[in-house]
């Protein structure tokens, strides 16, 4: 059986072949016209970016390379006695374009535990920062603190071909990725359990495992981790920790750099940060209703809600026009494993109760949850509470996505990104030349 490394090289050629193709007798093609709203408004839906792995479309929800979640989750392999996928099965498949087998994801497994002993100096400097530094913070200094050891940047200081970028980089993602579940794990039970670590399990899985160094050796939450890790691995390349990466590397900032940088962005809170920012929203939901609140209570806390000027959290997307696919299967998991849970009962009112208010309000785009309006409830009903952790939870997930798209990047040789800015002036001119609008 050919390994991940060896699996992804076959795959290479036919893709550069593919790209330079296109480059060079197509690369003149007009394919999008660019607004000054689009310009001002943090370049919503300009098309610029090349992205391997997977891609979102406003009506169909994320299809990773073709496939939709529920597609994913019938033809991933599952780890023995569990029922989601495993998320080592999502990286080879975005790597490679191919579906692993069984065998596959337990090489990517092995491959990544061989990789996964945390080095002293990075557990020197995790024990150095005060415990109350907010997690998403201590995530990206622990991912930039492993940069000295890059093999990528060792072999470009030494001298390499272009056409060998990808293979020091790939080394350096599996070193990162096999990481970063203990990372997550230690920063959780430093920062709210005493400093009480818990060892790794090698008999585990990348998921389980970090489920069980949490502290939270339960099938069915193994279960959840691994459906979480897989439904946040990607979406598409313009979202900011995406793009953050992205960009960073174009510059050849090796994966802890461009990594690192993409976690700065995740916890923004209208990004990452936003799982969190629901749940609260949720719990005075619940404090100022007095428990679960009937849904006509729920209709008018809405509408005072909006007419506030504030937003309903976790309703709206940048891109979707539809409930998020990933919504439906944290939906999907709540039913099977926690239907009677009061806090998931107030998110499933919630989901009967608003799209339909924001529709009559007339000013949302998409009136339908993303998937921050559920990630929180899952993880806080298994005992995860505290809630600053849960978008470390999200960045270990997103980091397979975007370092998979890091290694296509520099083995398909990707310019630096070098967007055009303007000034106020020449937009003002622009828009002089413009058509007078029609009444």
């Amino acid at each position: 059986m050919a390994s991940l490394k060896e699996k992804f090289m076959t795959k290479i050629g036919p893709m550069r072949e593919r790209v330079q193709k296109l480059n060079k007798e197509f690369g003149n093609v007009v394919v999008d016209d660019v607004n000054i709203g689009q310009i001002i408004g943090g370049m919503r839906d300009i098309r610029s970016m090349f992205w391997v792995i997977s891609d979102l479309d406003p009506q169909e929800g994320i299809r990773f390379r073709g496939y939709t979640i529920p597609d994913l989750q019938a033809k991933l392999p599952k780890a023995p006695g569990g029922s989601e996928p495993m998320p080592e099965g999502i990286f080879y498949f975005l790597l490679t374009g191919e579906l692993p087998t069984y065998d596959d994801c337990v090489s990517v497994t092995e491959e990544w535990r061989k990789r996964s002993a945390l080095p002293a100096h990075l557990i020197k400097t995790m024990e150095a920062v005060p415990t109350d530094t907010h997690p998403m913070t201590q995530f990206a200094m622990a991912i930039l603190a492993l940069q000295r050891d890059s093999k990528f940047t060792a072999k470009y200081r030494a001298g390499m071909s272009k056409g060998d970028y990808w293979d020091p980089m790939f080394e350096d993602v599996m070193d990162l990725l096999a990481k970063l579940p203990e990372i997550a794990a230690r920063i959780y039970r430093r920062a709210y359990k005493g400093g009480h670590y818990i060892a790794p399990d090698p008999k585990l899985d990348w998921a389980a495992n970090q489920a069980h160094m949490l502290g939270l050796d339960k099938p069915e939450f193994y279960d959840l981790m691994r459906l979480y890790l897989v439904i946040h691995s990607d979406h598409e390349g313009g979202n900011v920790s995406a793009h953050t990466c992205h960009l960073v590397g174009s510059a050849l900032s090796d994966a802890y750099y461009s990594m690192s940088a993409a976690m700065d962005g995740l916890a923004g809170p209208l990004h990452g940060l936003a799982n969190q920012e629901v749940l609260r929203w949720i719990m005075d939901v619940m404090k100022d209703l007095g428990g679960v609140p009937t849904k006509e209570q729920l209709h008018k806390y809405l509408w005072d809600t909006l007419k506030s000027g504030k937003v309903i959290p976790g309703y709206g997307h940048a891109v979707l026009r539809k409930t998020d696919p990933r919504y439906v299967a944290q939906r999907e998991f709540a039913l099977k494993h926690l239907p009677n849970y009061d806090m998931f009962r107030v998110v499933s009112d919630i989901y009967e109760v608003a799209p339909k208010i924001l529709i009559e309000q007339g000013k949302a785009k998409n009136p339908w949850p993303n998937v921050d309006a559920h990630s929180g409830v899952l993880l806080y009903y298994y005992g995860i509470t505290e809630y600053d952790i849960y978008t470390v939870f999200f960045g270990v997930s997103r980091a397979m996505g975007i370092l998979a798209q890091l290694i296509w990047s520099r083995a398909l040789g990707l310019a630096i990104e070098r967007p055009k800015s303007v000034l106020i002036e020449w937009l003002e001119e622009q828009a002089k030349k413009a058509p007078a609008p029609a009444k």
